[in-house]
């Protein structure tokens, strides 16, 4: 061996003991990792949902607002530059990994520890998690994007204070991935409000009401002229699918006599009226008691899209007419199909590419056929800890858990206010489906179940890291100081009297 090759040799040594290579070696898993799983799901998971936002991707049919035309239109950018679908689950994977390996090396940073920093990527293999990483789903579009904003939080709360640009420019990106999540999935502004909380105190440790009140206006402005640009690019139908809503209630709530008798009396069109009445007996009959409007409902050869947004507001008025009279039938109803979403969750794996009967596959995903070894493998993995661990695909476990997120004053480590964030953002994020719920998919409850997995994996951490220190390991560092900072560089948070800036 040289002498230049002894002086690697040793450098690299010292490196690995003092943990100066660690992140790189992180890193570099983290990229194996997401390699191995975005091979498992090439080209990518569709179903009905996402098969139609890949022909509206291509240009091949228009885009409607039914599904979010910013997810299409994302789609659209991708495709167009490395003309391939399949980078869609490509990208949902590397965002994942990516933001494990933030938060693995921030709990490095922070105790010192290799296999807690391990611990944290093997979020991304826990079979809840990795069931729906590839995908194409607007709820795992939303998730991804709320965490990565929670990493980035964390990230720019240890930063020096003197890293100004480096602070700014992870806030901007923060701000872009919330604005996305806003814009993904029509339900996720509650969610979204705790995460944004999150952003802010990472830039300002104490917030006064202007700031507040600034970044709140940022905040809103990005989402607004974002939903602007998306509408421009795409010019998408207009379909008010909110209209699905007081569907479901009133063929449900109501019997088909009452139906056709509300809508008589709200002045519905016979053809809205008999679809009503049709769709309130079929449900009875068949027992269907969620999701009416697609399991029920009459509807058109193709699929007519604008049907509802031609009648959103007689619905609408039907339903503040009907609802206050049945208060009882409606709250029943409500429970019942909430209660079905939190015990009685389906969908746990999307087993490969398929769409409804009669929709069409898109000749794209149909010439890409996925590789059914692994597909095998995968769904044994995810269908044997159903059966072994059904709490983790439950909606009750994951509100359990950000109830006690929230509701607990103290929690070990530096980041008990950011654990009670995500809590929080799990449970308004859960509760948004109380009187919205269509189904019990648990794609629903997939961002809780992510942040709630991902919360219990820190609290474990710094469990950890305090008994190694209790226990006097020399190499432990100590948990309740926030991530990146030494004892001597910690400083105090700014006042808002002081002027302090970000």
């Amino acid at each position: 061996m040289s002498g230049t090759d002894r002086r690697w040799t040793v450098a690299l040594r010292g490196a690995w003991r003092d943990g100066t290579l660690w992140p790189w070696c992180l890193a570099a898993l983290a990229a194996a990792c997401g390699y191995v799983v975005a091979t498992v799901f090439h080209p990518g998971y569709l179903s009905a949902d996402s098969n139609t936002q890949l022909w509206q991707a291509l240009g091949d049919e228009p885009v409607n607002d039914w599904h979010p035309p910013v997810m299409a239109l994302a789609w659209r950018i991708l495709i167009g530059v490395t003309g391939d679908f399949s980078v869609m689950a490509a990208v949902q994977t590397a965002v994942l990994w990516g933001t494990l390996w933030v938060l693995a090396r921030l709990v490095w940073k922070g105790t010192a520890s290799r296999g807690l920093s391990l611990a944290v990527l093997a979020v991304g293999f826990a079979p809840h998690i990795m069931n729906l990483t590839g995908v194409v789903w607007k709820d795992v579009h939303l998730a991804y994007a709320l965490l990565a904003v929670f990493a980035i939080a964390l990230t720019v709360r240890g930063l020096p204070r003197d890293r100004v640009r480096t602070r700014w420019a992870l806030l901007v990106l923060g701000l872009l991935f919330l604005t996305y999540a806003a814009l993904v999935r029509k339900n996720a502004i509650p969610a979204t409000i705790p995460v944004f909380a999150l952003l802010v105190l990472a830039a300002w440790p104490a917030p006064g009401r202007r700031r507040w009140l600034a970044a709140t206006g940022v905040f809103v402005a990005a989402v607004t002229v974002g939903s602007t640009a998306v509408n421009a690019a795409t010019d998408p139908l207009p379909t008010r699918v909110y209209a699905v809503i007081p569907v479901d209630d009133l063929i449900h709530v109501l019997t088909p006599d009452q139906v056709r008798t509300a809508a008589e009396r709200a002045g519905a069109d016979a053809d809205l009226r008999d679809r009503l009445v049709t769709a309130a007996t079929t449900c009875q009959k068949r027992g269907i008691t969620s999701d009416g409007y697609l399991q029920c409902f009459p509807q058109s050869r193709p699929f007519d899209v604008t049907y509802l947004d031609r009648r959103a507001d007689l619905l609408v008025r039907m339903w503040t007419q009907q609802m206050p009279k049945h208060w009882k039938g409606y709250a029943e109803y409500r429970a019942r199909v909430f209660t079905k979403l939190l015990f009685q969750s389906n969908q746990t794996f999307w087993d490969g590419t398929r769409v409804n009967a009669g929709a069409r596959l898109h000749p794209e995903a149909r010439k890409q056929p996925l590789n059914d070894t692994l597909r095998f493998a995968l769904r044994n993995y995810v269908t044997g800890a159903a059966r072994d661990l059904p709490m983790l695909f439950q909606g009750w476990f994951w509100l359990a858990v950000s109830l006690v997120l929230v509701l607990r004053r103290r929690w070990a480590g530096p980041h008990a206010r950011e654990l009670r964030l995500l809590g929080a953002s799990s449970l308004l994020y859960i509760l948004a489906y109380l009187p919205t719920a269509p189904e019990s998919n648990y794609r629903y409850v997939y961002w809780p179940a992510l942040a709630g997995t991902v919360a219990l994996v820190l609290i474990a951490t710094a469990w950890a890291a305090r008994r190694r220190e209790a226990a006097g390991d020399p190499d432990a560092r100590p948990a309740a100081l926030p991530a990146g900072r030494s004892p001597q560089a910690a400083p105090a948070g700014p006042r808002e009297d002081a002027g302090a800036t970000v």
